[in-house]
């Protein structure tokens, strides 16, 4: 085989034992999720701002700039919700580089993912039990979203993802906000299509389980730019870009 094993991982009940989300936390998780909802059902007039770096690789660095959202957000939640962006995994192009938090809790040491899935849903539940704010991370793998899918508020499928059929689906079974990125060539149909298939009901595989979605409502596309055929970077937030879309 040219496979090593190095660690069996824990299953994400036996995770959630080991790092308990309190009552306390899960009830300002779904008054967040009510919050951010309405938003996207039109409940709310509010805009969603997700703000944060590129890629989370030190817990230290990521709680102090969410303590500062905590605060800004208290100034301005009359006509904001703010979602902090941690995002613990970190698509790569060659598939070469630092992978994220998942892959190396601590960037100067090898990988080792049973310490990364530990160490992302403590942070995850450090932000919430401390802020307030649940987050948002990309949803690289789809089979791993389960470690940590009581804690977050949104998730996005990336440009790289966006048209592998099972984060199609397993987006299809999530009860938050799923934005599915154009891919890195900017095509909108490619975009489309997925947001599409996450809001309908699946039958398929997950985690060895033979499972049955319901279908996301909240399912939407994520405007990131592309390339064209030449490398050229290609904005498409522009409102010709937008209106094109919305047609």
């Amino acid at each position: 085989m040219a496979f090593k094993i190095n660690h069996e991982l824990p299953s994400p009940d036996v995770l959630k034992e080991l790092v308990p989300l309190s009552e306390e936390a899960k009830e300002v998780k779904r008054a967040r999720d009510e919050e951010i909802k309405d938003v996207f059902t039109g409940k709310s007039d509010k805009f969603i701002v997700i703000v944060g770096p590129c890629s989370a690789d030190n817990p230290d660095t990521v709680l102090e700039y969410v303590h500062r959202l905590k605060d800004l957000n208290e100034k301005v939640n009359d006509k904001l919700v703010l979602i902090p962006r941690v995002y613990t995994n970190k698509p790569r192009t060659t598939g070469d580089g630092y992978k994220g938090m998942l892959h190396q809790p601590d960037p100067n040491e090898n990988p080792d993912l049973l310490a990364g899935i530990l160490a992302i849903r403590k942070m995850h539940l450090q932000i919430l039990e401390e802020t307030g704010l649940s987050a948002a991370d990309e949803m690289l793998y789809p089979s791993n979203r389960d470690y940590l899918d009581d804690l977050l508020s949104y998730e996005a499928v990336g440009a790289r993802s966006v048209e592998n059929q099972q984060h199609r689906l397993v987006a299809s079974g999530a009860d938050i906000p799923v934005g599915m990125k154009n891919p890195t060539s900017g095509d909108l149909s490619v975009m489309i299509n997925s947001a599409t298939a996450a809001q309908h009901p699946h039958n398929f595989i997950h985690r060895m389980y033979d499972v049955e979605s319901t279908g996301n409502p909240l399912a939407h596309t994520i405007l990131r730019g592309g390339v064209d055929k030449f490398g050229t970077a290609i904005p498409n937030y522009h409102y010709e870009d937008l209106m094109r879309l919305y047609n």
